[in-house]
């Protein structure tokens, strides 16, 4: 079935597979055999229940609402890391992740975090294990190869936002009420275990092209599980296994490229995306907007309008001269329309889809970016840059591609290797910035946070590296005694 129709069929699976969390990743029942029988005895019901895993991770749980704050998926990954490292600034205002002020009381978007992760675990175990007991003839071995794979590769995608904002949080693979209702955390280290086994499982059951998503990036495939193995890989720091991960999926020239123009980078099956999310042009605050297209841009217009969120001077002038991203991916606004202090108020504008021009029920321009190529380059940068094989000579060649693609002169071969690690990081602030919390992990596993975000005005007085993890919701911690809280919190 094509993945556009197969919207239209989710609402039983969603019914069946989302059901609300009332402790940590606790559901009301186990598997049923109605579940089993209905949702997963034909090839068309399987792939719809699928369908129902993602479109509550890109559109929220309700169609006609703005959903950016309603998922891990849907935005707020980066607008927390961003507000928590020195991307993002509140407009006009702070809150307590900008200023690194979270306490153990906990702060919504935090909590959204770790309940919406949870709900796409759920989801996608839901998948695994109905496919798994169902016995139809009519549901073929095919296709329950192809959605099992799907459905590990996003219980890996969310356990790896859990595991970074989170630390140790509980490893769960089943939908098995007995088994979720009260979990202790797991070590981080033995999650890890899990996303790499799950990104195996995946990377060797997955199409290796885009045929189930009708030619478009929209469905995880071979290649989307071998990017997010590699970025595994060099958080886990095996250097060897991160380079040559990345290297598979730059070596793919048939299906990935670099897109020159940096303006078209984040439409809709770039030849630079990997995976994207699709958005729902039917919901009534977004449209045809993807979620940060919506929080980034300004309304009512971009010369003067009002930004919910704007760019850190720290960020804006960490840009060289002549680099291409700043000038075609952050715009500004002087906020005159609501009678702001004059000046200039920055935005991300890596979408061009937002408030201001959206169409609702149109056709999307856009889609919403999970993985793309020019971070396969970074990963093979960074693990070259700690001695995998090619060494620093092969690092700076990669960061070479993605400077000459901004405009910029090569980095010297005759650096040092601490000015080389100093350039991995900053390309990967350029590059990525405000793109799925990328360099609030960065800061963190590259031991530079302390430094850099201690020093920042916002963030005084400094409350504690402990604020480096993310606070458990309480609300999880009351409801689960087998928890406990990340320390410094209270």
């Amino acid at each position: 079935m094509n993945y556009k129709k197969i919207i239209v069929f989710i609402t039983l699976p969603l019914i069946l597979l989302q059901t609300a969390c009332k402790k940590l990743v606790t559901v009301d029942e186990p598997i049923s055999s109605i579940t089993t029988q209905e949702a997963f005895s034909t090839d068309a019901q399987a792939t719809a229940a699928m369908a129902g895993v993602y479109a509550p991770m890109i559109n929220g749980t309700t169609m006609s609402s703005n959903n950016v704050y309603t998922g891990f998926a849907a935005g707020l990954s980066t607008m927390t890391g961003g507000f928590s490292s020195d991307e993002l600034e509140v407009f006009g205002g702070t809150n307590p992740l900008e200023t690194n002020q979270l306490t153990g009381t906990g702060f919504y978007y935090v909590n959204v975090i770790w309940t919406s992760a949870y709900k796409t675990i759920y989801n996608a175990n839901g998948v695994i294990e109905g496919i798994a007991a169902s016995t139809s003839g009519d549901l073929h071995d095919s296709v329950r190869k192809e959605l099992t794979a799907e459905a590990k590769f996003v219980r890996a995608f969310a356990y790896t936002y859990l595991v970074n904002f989170f630390g140790d949080v509980p490893l769960a693979l089943t939908v098995d009420f007995n088994k979720t209702a009260n979990m202790a955390r797991t070590p981080a280290a033995d999650v890890y275990k899990q996303i790499v086994q799950d990104l195996k499982d995946a990377q060797a059951d997955l199409a290796a092209d885009f045929t189930y998503g009708y030619g478009e990036r929209i469905i995880p495939n071979k290649y989307a599980a071998t990017a997010l193995l590699a970025r595994v890989y060099l958080y886990l720091g095996q250097y060897d296994d991160a380079a040559a991960q990345a290297s598979t999926v730059i070596s793919n020239t048939a299906q990935y490229s670099l897109v020159q123009n940096l303006n078209n980078v984040f439409l809709k099956n770039s030849a630079e995306a990997i995976w994207q999310l699709k958005q729902d042009s039917a919901i009534l605050a977004e449209g045809t907007a993807t979620p940060e297209g919506i929080q980034f841009l300004p309304s009512p217009t971009f010369g003067n309008g009002q930004l919910s969120e704007n760019l850190s001077s720290e960020l804006v002038n960490s840009f060289e001269s002549g680099d291409l991203r700043r000038t075609d991916w952050v715009d500004s606004t002087d906020g005159s329309v609501y009678g702001l202090p004059a000046g200039n108020y920055y935005f991300a504008y890596k979408y061009k889809v937002g408030s201001p021009n959206f169409i609702l029920g149109g056709v999307d321009k856009e889609y919403y970016m999970a993985l793309r190529l020019a971070e396969q380059y970074l990963i093979r940068a960074e693990a070259e840059a700690k001695g995998s094989n090619g060494g620093a000579s092969a690092a700076i060649a990669d960061l070479n591609v993605l400077r000459n693609r901004a405009g910029l002169g090569p980095i010297s071969s005759g650096i040092t290797s601490d000015s080389l690690w100093s350039a991995v990081a900053h390309e990967r602030q350029a590059e990525l910035f405000c793109e799925w919390g990328h360099r609030w992990f960065d800061l963190r596993r590259m031991g530079l946070a302390h430094d850099v975000l201690s020093a920042m005005a916002v963030k005084q007085p400094w409350a504690g590296d402990y604020q480096f993890l993310y606070p458990i919701p309480t609300t999880e911690i009351v409801d689960d005694h087998f928890l406990v809280q990340n320390p410094g919190y209270h």
